[in-house]
């Protein structure tokens, strides 16, 4: 049974990976109602995301802004999807058409992570004393 797609109007249709279990590689379609992935070699491998689930998108960006390498979906109560486009910049300007600026966040860096955990680790016996 086909899958029927919830948009009415697509704004964009790009080649995207879905970095969600075992990778896939499909199509990510932007549309008026929902963010939708559908894989080319399984037609019931889909996610269907309506704009109103969507809490948070964080992409994780490269070479101070210039690249962006992937963006993960999170969501109210299904949660995250990670995704990689063609051409992620452009993927996610469509999608801030629906999705307000403040819920389009950068992911943490690898070196901020280490930071943070570093920071975290001492700070923790101070708290003790």
């Amino acid at each position: 049974m086909p899958v029927q797609s919830q948009n009415t109007k697509v704004d964009l249709t790009m080649p995207t990976s879905s970095l969600y279990g075992l990778t896939s590689v499909g199509k990510a379609m932007v549309g008026d109602k929902a963010f939708e992935y559908y894989n080319d070699r399984n037609v019931q491998d889909y996610v269907q995301i309506p704009w109103s689930e969507i809490d948070l998108i964080a992409a994780s960006v490269l070479f101070g802004g210039r690249k962006i390498s992937r963006f993960v979906i999170m969501t109210k109560e299904n949660g995250n999807y990670t995704f990689s486009a063609r051409d992620n910049k452009k993927m996610l300007r469509a999608i801030r058409n629906y999705v307000p600026a403040d819920r389009m966040v950068r992911s943490l860096s690898f070196f901020d992570v280490l930071k943070r955990g570093t920071k975290n680790l001492f700070s923790i016996g101070k708290k003790a004393k």
